[in-house]
């Protein structure tokens, strides 16, 4: 359920931050990190989890990951505002469709997750989705890949640290704050802030951008720490199918030729990726159902008869 309210919340999300067109992408992405740390806070005191902050800061190696988190997260925000901005929405979706495929590669390489056969066949149709996709523009499709690569390492990093998603959150916002503030600050002293002169609506737009990144990236964060990050990246493509679609139908974007080919052969893959899922878990529930009664039977341990019983009981015992 935390992956589905996380993934479903971002596939949504262009639609919030094209109501925010006459903002650069800059002044847009500082006010989400100014914004993300008091509702994180608000969030904190009201489920009263502050146990875990002072431990956190005597673990430098621990603080390090979190550092390293909030740059990752930092950067794919920036990308994927920016591609709203700027039309182009379908090659983001694509980048978050490839990014399940990357996700499985990296628990493979990192963490030694061990991958089945149809799992390996759409990791490999994936990269030839890059390739075709890539040959066919003339250049590399950058903003779908660094959308796939921080988020995907991002994931890994999460991961690692521990912390379930609300303290996540919390620590990200506390990294990117100060720097954010400052950027903030100086954009309204310049005059070039759209802070207060756009009116309440679009103030309002700014200040809720807080709560619109912490609720999917808290149920992102504690879905990460419960699930394997295979089954992270196969949840992942319901972000990217709502976007696909909101690019296609709400913000008019084409598809040329080369863009279909480079999608259908990303959905062949993700299609590999469910039929495996089903199946395994269609053979695992029958293996359960075969092997757990003959388990129970011979490692319960026989009970011991009373002296008189032992011709009385129905096994004999």
């Amino acid at each position: 359920m935390f992956g589905l309210g996380a993934f479903g919340l971002w596939g949504l999300l262009p639609l919030y931050w094209a109501l925010l067109d006459t903002t650069d992408t800059g002044e847009i992405l500082a006010h989400r990190v100014v914004w993300s740390l008091p509702t994180a806070l608000v969030l904190v005191a009201l489920v009263r989890d502050w146990g875990w902050i002072r431990p956190l800061l005597r673990q430098p190696r621990r603080l390090a990951l979190i550092a390293a988190s909030a740059a990752l997260i930092t950067v794919n925000w920036y990308v994927f505002i920016w591609a709203v901005a700027s039309d182009h929405v379908l090659e983001a979706s694509l980048g978050y469709f490839i990014n399940p495929l990357l996700t499985i590669a990296l628990g493979v390489v990192l963490l030694r997750e061990r991958l089945r056969r149809a799992q390996w066949a759409a990791v490999a149709v994936g990269g030839l989705a890059v390739v075709v996709m890539s040959v066919a523009y003339g250049q590399v499709p950058w903003i779908s890949l660094t959308l796939s690569v921080s988020f995907g390492v991002y994931g890994l990093v999460k991961k690692t640290t521990g912390l379930d998603g609300l303290q996540g959150f919390t620590a990200d916002s506390a990294f990117q704050f100060l720097p954010a503030l400052v950027f903030v600050v100086v954009l309204g002293a310049r005059g070039d802030g759209t802070f207060t002169t756009e009116g309440a609506g679009h103030t309002a737009l700014l200040v809720g951008s807080g709560l619109a990144t912490a609720l999917p990236l808290i149920f992102f964060g504690a879905a990460a720490v419960r699930l394997p990050l295979s089954m992270i990246g196969m949840m992942q493509y319901i972000a990217p199918t709502a976007m696909f679609l909101l690019g296609l139908l709400a913000f008019d974007e084409e598809m040329p030729p080369e863009r279909w080919i480079g999608f259908l052969l990303v959905w062949t893959a993700l299609t590999i990726l469910t039929w495996d899922a089903l199946r395994t878990a269609r053979a695992n529930r029958r293996t359960v159902a075969v092997h757990t009664p003959a388990t129970t039977t011979a490692t319960a341990p026989a009970p011991v008869p009373a002296p008189d019983e032992g011709r009385a009981h129905p096994t004999g015992r």
